[in-house]
């Protein structure tokens, strides 16, 4: 991954470029942002970019031997963390028990989110974590000598994933690094890290991808005629994952959209039986999807509400979804908005707790019987 492979964020690619040119590299930063944006691309293009022996004005070189062993992710002191599942009953995994496998998804796409590297562990219907023993294997990786005589990069994705213990361990580090050592801790929710890290690490808030780069990735590379692109990239909200999905809507939000409109629709005729049912088929999807399937839920809940504006470019929306939303958007009104919202976000609470989910998502379904009924002022 170089700089010129990252999609947009030209601002944050001249500021990672400027430090190292300027010598002013901090030893933690915390890149943070929406998912999709690009901040494992921008992590990793920074991190070839230090550990070129050649680099260019706004690039490596790309063909020192650091830079070749980059095209493989096997440069020794590139260092990765990330969250995982156990392998075995009891006993605590550490990272590169997955580390084949993080490669190839990394190498294949590194625009991807945590359900997609679920999906690379085969762990669909079970929460990943960075453990303990994790701390352990980072603090071993980065006492060793550099073997290439410059950085060693510490890639840590999702930090906010690590439980306290392991946390508590990383502060020790990034208090005392070792010497020519850079963390890159990669967030999408970056004040659920203690707030010791957050104060020992710099900062560095990445936006959505500009509509148009987002655009002409999606000419370029997939073959759309410019008004398709131009909708698409609106309706992604710079977000490159999102963009994806709109082109060929996934399989996944296909049925994300028939279970939110058959709950919708149910709750609305009042079906209490049928609704039960509707809640013990989504109890069997794992629990990373049950979570997605509430954020969908919020998505269609906010985007409806707005829908009633008529203003085109607040609406992100695909035409199956507006399709809908053009009977269904007068329901959702200022008195049952915020209530919707909070619900949903209850139901997310729980299942991250682990609630049955057949009671989180009943309970939310017929919550919904009664919002639904609520009409504007």
């Amino acid at each position: 991954m170089f700089f010129k492979d990252v999609i947009g964020q030209e601002a944050a690619k001249q500021r990672l470029v400027a430090e190292v040119k300027e010598g002013r590299i901090p030893h933690a930063q915390l890149i943070c942002g929406p998912e999709g944006t690009g901040k494992l691309p921008l992590a990793l293009a920074y991190a070839r970019y230090l550990c070129c022996e050649h680099p260019g004005e706004t690039d490596a070189c790309g063909s020192c031997p650091s830079c070749i062993k980059f095209n493989k992710l096997i440069h020794p002191d590139l260092h990765f963390a990330f969250p995982i599942i156990k392998k075995k009953a009891g006993k605590d995994s550490v990272c590169d028990d997955f580390l084949p496998e993080w490669r190839n998804l990394l190498l294949k796409q590194p625009y991807f989110n945590l359900h997609t590297w679920l999906e690379q562990m085969g762990a669909e219907n079970q929460q990943a974590q960075i453990f303990v023993k994790e701390s352990d294997e980072i603090l071993r990786k980065l006492s060793l000598k550099s073997s290439q005589g410059s950085y060693k990069v510490m890639i840590i994705w999702l930090p906010e994933k690590m439980n306290t213990e392991c946390s508590n361990k990383l502060l020790k580090l990034l208090e005392e690094p070792p010497a020519k050592t850079v963390f890159l801790l990669v967030s999408e929710e970056p004040d659920a890290l203690l707030q010791t890290i957050q104060s020992r690490t710099q900062r560095f808030n990445i936006h959505g991808i500009e509509e148009e780069a987002l655009s002409q990735v999606l000419q370029t590379h997939y073959g759309l005629q410019p008004e398709d692109a131009n909708d698409i990239a609106h309706r992604s909200e710079g977000n490159f994952l999102k963009a994806l999905e709109n082109i060929q809507l996934s399989e996944e939000n296909k049925l994300f959209f028939e279970l939110f409109v058959s709950l919708m629709r149910l709750a609305y005729q009042r079906k209490i039986r049928e609704m039960k049912q509707w809640s013990e088929k989504v109890a069997q999807m794992g629990r990373e999807r049950q979570k997605n399937f509430l954020a969908y839920c919020q998505r269609m809940i906010r985007e409806n509400f707005v829908y009633n504006f008529r203003q085109r470019d607040l609406v992100y929306m695909n035409p199956e979804e507006q399709h809908f939303s053009m009977r269904f958007a007068p329901f959702i009104n200022e008195r049952n908005v915020m209530g919707m919202m909070d619900k949903l976000s209850e139901a997310q609470l729980h299942i991250e707790q682990n609630v049955n989910p057949k009671m989180v998502f009943f309970d939310f379904s017929l919550k919904m019987i009664v919002l639904l009924v609520q009409k504007r002022t």
